[in-house]
């Protein structure tokens, strides 16, 4: 997302058939809140290709490419690109969604209040209607825990019959992996064995490592 070319050719892909309908819903999100807005998700997924969600946070301030991509050049983008690498977990097979969608107007990095998990789950059931065949979730750090907890207490028959499973797992900003090398390790280590179990459970093939 650093080169501009390829940016502009993700931003005038945004509506592409594979992800139209999730990218329409970022846009009525954003409209819901006046004055605010929501990162789209890069068309490099896929909504019927897609059997893993990716939950993490928040946009924060602002996200400079307009995307939530593992193609973005800050160190958690980087982190996840590694993660899904060493996975083989292709791009089409999953798709990423923040506990609260909208960028959060404060740039200081903290926890979201109750009140924007509240806010960010009815979003979060209405994204995951786009994406009928994901089948799991990966909750990436206390805010996604807590958002994905109140998702399965709504009980939504469509979600119950899916049999969807929950993993929580660590956030991987560069707050949430400070420490030692081999504890950095170890974390990164848990965090694929969440990933290749949900893509078991799937049948997702992993790809070779690029």
């Amino acid at each position: 997302m650093a080169d501009p070319a390829y940016r502009e050719q993700q931003w005038n892909q945004r509506y592409d058939p594979q992800i139209e309908d999730v990218n329409r819903l970022c846009d009525t999100l954003a409209e819901s809140k006046p004055g605010s807005s929501v990162p789209y998700i890069d068309p490099i997924h896929d909504v019927d290709g897609c059997k893993i969600v990716s939950l993490f946070s928040n946009p924060g301030p602002s996200l400079p490419s307009g995307f939530m991509s593992f193609e973005n050049d800050d160190p958690a983008s980087i982190r996840m690109a590694e993660i899904y690498d060493a996975a083989g977990l292709r791009p089409d097979a999953f798709m990423p969604w923040n506990a609260y969608p909208w960028y959060i107007p404060d740039g200081k990095e903290r926890a979201l209040t109750m009140d924007q998990i509240s806010d960010g789950v009815k979003p979060l059931l209405s994204f995951l209607q786009q994406v009928p065949r994901a089948s799991a979730l990966v909750a990436h750090g206390a805010d996604a825990h807590k958002a994905a907890r109140r998702l399965m207490k709504l009980e939504n028959r469509a979600i119950v019959k899916r049999g969807f499973k929950i993993y929580e797992v660590r956030a991987p900003g560069e707050r949430a992996f400070k420490g030692t090398p081999a504890n950095q390790e170890l974390w990164l280590k848990d965090i694929q064995s969440a990933y290749t179990d949900a893509m078991g459970r799937a049948g997702i093939r992993a790809s070779q490592p690029i």
